[in-house]
């Protein structure tokens, strides 16, 4: 059935949730699971000038808190004696970082939450899980 399980995590509640879910699928099927989390890039300009002012820049700040949620998405996996990997990758547009993740990885399966924009927020710019729903072949397991 399903081997390769990708779990996106943004360290929300919810996404927590969904964590817990496709680790406890992966468990029961023997399957491996993939971490991802998603950072914007900074523009160029504002990355030359943060580099100049600070070590403890939003780029460094970002990719602990990244490694942090990705962190948790090991030690669950773990604890449950799943296989296990985690990356974080740069992209303006996360469900399009989500769905190349999932296609690198080869999974048959994205297992995430679904907490997007409420209200006419939603209605425009849509949520990240519709947008990757929409955006490829994979099955897609909504949590919410």
């Amino acid at each position: 059935m399903f081997q390769n399980i990708l779990l996106p995590v943004d360290g929300s509640e919810h996404s927590l949730r969904a964590i817990e879910t496709g680790v406890e699928l992966a468990s029961r099927l023997q399957a491996r699971v993939y971490g991802v989390h998603v950072l914007p890039p900074l523009p160029a300009v504002s990355y030359v000038a943060e580099l100049l002012q600070s070590r403890d820049s939003y780029t460094n700040l970002a990719k602990q808190r990244a490694e942090g949620f990705l962190a948790e998405v090991t030690r669950r996996a773990q604890a449950a004696g799943v296989a296990c990997e985690t990356e974080y990758v740069f992209d303006l547009r996360p469900y399009v970082a989500i769905v190349a993740a999932a296609h690198k990885h080869h999974c048959d399966l994205i297992v995430m939450a679904s907490r997007g924009y409420q209200g006419l927020e939603r209605v425009l710019l849509g949520s990240v899980t519709h947008k990757v729903m929409l955006s490829c072949d994979i099955p897609v397991l909504v949590c919410h």
